[in-house]
């Protein structure tokens, strides 16, 4: 039996084929996963690009007897059964299995199939998974659906606090002179009309990120409300993701990946551990030391009922 695990990210694509025993037999990457962007159809020939990567130039479908695809993009049943009907079609693998990339951080990050994820990269997602099998999660679809944070958010509040305290109608920030050098910009003004006419490519504003962080660990109130707040939102998506699942007075592992998470920032970290230890204190927070794509492969294994022996095989690959 041939196994294809897939982690299809927003920034990368990764693939792994392997057996059923955890011997991992080739890997590749292509691009990112893009579906809600560039379409189903796009997306799914980026994990192609990546399939012959690991098979070679040459290999056709049905390139494995099961493809477990972890997929960014794939927020609702809708979507998922759209992507998976693209693999079918394709005659990709006998069997195809696709759901939302946070499944595959779960996985990596934790002893087991169980508990939760809290996703916070360029946008902010959590997911939850009780020992019974329950599922907690959300749409995942932004503002539209009640969502905040992730990189992208942090730095679009920037942006608008930045601009405010540049034209008077805010109080003046730290952000604003750090806005203005990050785009090598004069002013912010400068930079909003470079990102509105598109002179500026909008993934440089996701980068700003970072600067948030500096500016709040130097005093900024505003940058330390925005980082406040943060920490907020990681709280209660996990807390809810608990509650649902009847886990909050259970021991239970909450894996945090993402850039914005997986870069371990000081603050962010103590106001995490704050907030557990008075929200969720039996909660366990973990940062992945292996990259999604184990997940995608675990959660494979899992399917095909492989044993601890398999799992500590593919983990020592990576």
């Amino acid at each position: 039996m041939v196994i294809i695990a897939v982690d299809g990210g927003n920034s990368k694509t990764d693939v792994v084929v392997l057996d059923p025993g955890g011997t991992v037999l080739a890997r590749g990457s292509a691009g990112a996963f893009l579906p809600q962007s560039q379409g189903v159809a796009a997306a799914v020939d980026v994990v192609e690009e990546a399939i012959r990567q690991a098979l070679g130039p040459d290999a056709a479908p049905p390139y494995a007897d099961l493809l477990t695809a972890y997929l960014a993009g794939a927020d609702l049943p809708v979507e998922e059964e759209a992507l998976a009907a693209e693999f079918r079609a394709r005659g990709t693998a006998g069997e195809v299995v696709v759901a939302n990339d946070s499944f595959a951080l779960l996985r990596s990050g934790a002893s087991g199939p169980s508990g939760v994820a809290v996703v916070c990269g360029a946008g902010i997602n959590a997911v939850g998974v009780s020992p019974a099998g329950e599922v907690a999660r959300f749409p995942s679809l932004g503002k539209l659906s009640g969502d905040w944070g992730g990189g992208g958010g942090l730095s679009e509040e920037a942006l608008w606090h930045a601009v405010r305290g540049e034209d008077g109608r805010g109080a003046p920030t730290a952000l604003t002179p750090a806005i203005a050098a990050h785009f090598g910009t004069r002013t912010v003004e400068e930079a909003v009309i470079g990102l509105h006419v598109g002179r500026i490519p909008a993934e440089r504003l996701t980068r700003f990120a970072p600067a948030v962080f500096e500016a709040a660990e130097a005093g900024d109130g505003i940058a330390l409300g925005l980082v406040t707040r943060l920490a907020d939102e990681v709280m209660v998506m996990a807390e809810v993701c608990l509650r649902r699942l009847g886990l909050l007075r259970t021991p239970t592992e909450v894996v945090l990946g993402g850039g914005v998470l997986r870069a371990r920032i000081p603050l962010l970290s103590r106001m995490l551990d704050e907030r557990f230890g008075e929200r969720a204190p039996l909660a366990k927070q973990v940062i992945p030391r292996q990259p999604p794509i184990v997940g995608a492969a675990l959660n494979a294994l899992d399917r095909v009922g492989a044993g601890e022996a398999a799992e500590a095989r593919l983990r020592a690959s990576f």
